[in-house]
């Protein structure tokens, strides 16, 4: 029996996520984590149906492999456990009061993410790229 991937939604125009994307890449030793850009929406919609583009464009979202989406600081924290050099961090991540933390620190980096790469000087799509106001 073969191990079961992990799918990671991601949005492909956002220099940030594409650097979370290499780094991630990087540590997936086992090979366990693929990566599915939500700009690409046929390939997105085929495989999950029922998510829209605006929830996608919110945030991250990690399907472990059951189908779930999984999404913002749930989902990355998930993320962490096929990644055996960071599993401290994965541990970390679940002493009390990390889900809350988590969840704000994430909603925080994920809702101004274009404005943080303007901010680092890459290029972004100036009139496509926005996040939902949530």
């Amino acid at each position: 029996m073969g191990l079961t991937m992990t799918t990671v939604l991601y949005d492909g125009n956002c220099a940030l996520c594409r650097q979370s994307r290499r780094l991630i890449a990087a540590l997936d030793w086992c090979e366990r984590i693929e990566f599915l850009d939500i700009h690409d929406w046929a390939a997105t919609q085929a495989r999950y149906p029922a998510l829209d583009f605006e929830t996608a464009m919110g945030q991250m979202h990690a399907d472990p492999g059951d189908g779930r989406l999984l999404g913002g600081f749930e989902g990355a924290r998930r993320l962490l456990h096929d990644l055996p050099l960071v599993w401290p961090l994965w541990l970390i991540f679940h002493l009390p009061g990390m889900n809350r933390l988590g969840e704000q620190v994430y909603r925080f980096v994920a809702r101004r993410r274009y404005q943080i790469n303007r901010l680092l000087g890459a290029q972004t799509c100036a009139q496509t790229c926005h996040t939902p106001e949530r």
